[in-house]
């Protein structure tokens, strides 16, 4: 009977790692932390495909777009996970991604979604969540918490590094139009700091930094699933909430397209969705059924969802990002 040394089936395995296919693909930093849902998914799909994925992450997904523009065609990127609909316009027209020619069949979104190039994994709504312990009675309305006293204080997101500081800057001027400056001017008294990262936000909020902080109406359902606690609360306000639908999309210069589009296809798949809510603590993109928790159906559900479309957006960011710090700096 032939028998291996421990030497000979290490060189197996790792020959044998060495030929399987690696996909690389861009996210940010809390997906595939250890309590995102990167680890679960990645154990998921490697279970299937003969092949091993290389996750490279920056701090927060607008950083994504830069990080595709600067690396150019020198990318090693296979897929890009964690642009939103509202980089989408501009990851297109610079020809960072490629059509994914994939079916989309058989998804559950707030709108009707067909795009060629964008095969999104999640959405949520932006919200303002609070301390009820801190501060009981939070602003009532957006309006409120614009032009209401400068107490209690918030911590908002970088819209030029941030998806969720973005979603403000296009929440506000959804409501305002072109008051938006005007109106950032008097928000500005309550801002407490503005940080590069969701991440960092959310944790300073809860060190007690300042008794709200940007961030979505799903955030609530963390702490009531894993902490067992009502205490954070999300402000549904009036005015509507701005809608987010995060999205993958297959890198122009792929050099493993087809493994990338058997991802694509597996993320829109119940073996993906069912880790998104408990993992990424947003909704799935399909109808998991009893998969989803009862708690994430309890949650309140803006009466108006907001939207700018990614073409405006594209063409207007820049100057809405201007009008931001011009107003922050006053």
């Amino acid at each position: 009977m032939l028998r291996l040394s421990t030497l000979a089936i290490s060189a197996l395995l790792m020959a044998t790692a060495a030929r399987a296919e690696v996909l690389t693909i861009y996210t940010y930093d809390s997906f595939i932390s250890e309590w995102g849902p990167g680890p679960a998914i990645q154990e998921a799909f490697e279970a299937q495909c003969d092949c091993a994925i290389e996750w490279t992450a920056v701090e927060d997904a607008a950083t994504l777009l830069s990080r595709l523009r600067l690396e150019g065609d020198q990318t090693r990127a296979d897929i890009v996970l964690g642009l939103d609909n509202n980089l989408m316009a501009e990851a297109q027209i610079e020809g960072l991604v490629q059509a994914h020619g994939i079916s989309l069949e058989g998804l559950d979104l707030p709108l009707e979604w067909n795009d060629p190039v964008f095969v999104p994994f999640d959405y949520g709504y932006f919200a303002v969540i609070y301390d009820s312990e801190a501060w009981p009675i939070p602003p009532a309305s957006l309006h409120d918490l614009v032009s209401g006293a400068p107490e209690p204080q918030i911590i908002i997101q970088d819209p030029r590094t941030s998806t969720p500081g973005l979603g403000l800057l296009l929440w506000m001027k959804a409501v305002y139009g072109p008051d938006a400056g005007e109106n950032w001017e008097r928000l500005s008294e309550r801002v407490l700091t503005v940080t590069k990262g969701w991440s960092e936000a959310y944790g300073l909020f809860l060190e007690g930094e300042a008794p709200m902080v940007l961030s979505y109406t799903t955030s609530p359902a963390y702490h009531q699933i894993v902490e067992g606690s009502d205490r954070y609360k999300a402000i549904i306000f009036p005015e509507g909430h701005y809608l987010q639908i995060e999205v993958a999309a297959l890198v122009a210069g792929s050099q493993h397209a087809d493994l990338a589009r058997e991802f694509l296809s597996f993320m829109i798949t119940p073996a993906f969705q069912e880790i998104v809510p408990t993992g990424n603590w947003m909704f799935p993109v399909i109808n998991i059924g009893d998969a989803l928790p009862q708690e994430f159906l309890d949650l309140p559900e803006p009466e108006i969802s907001l939207l700018l479309g990614p073409m405006e957006v594209s063409r207007e960011r820049h100057q809405w990002t201007k009008e931001w710090l011009d107003a922050m700096s006053q």
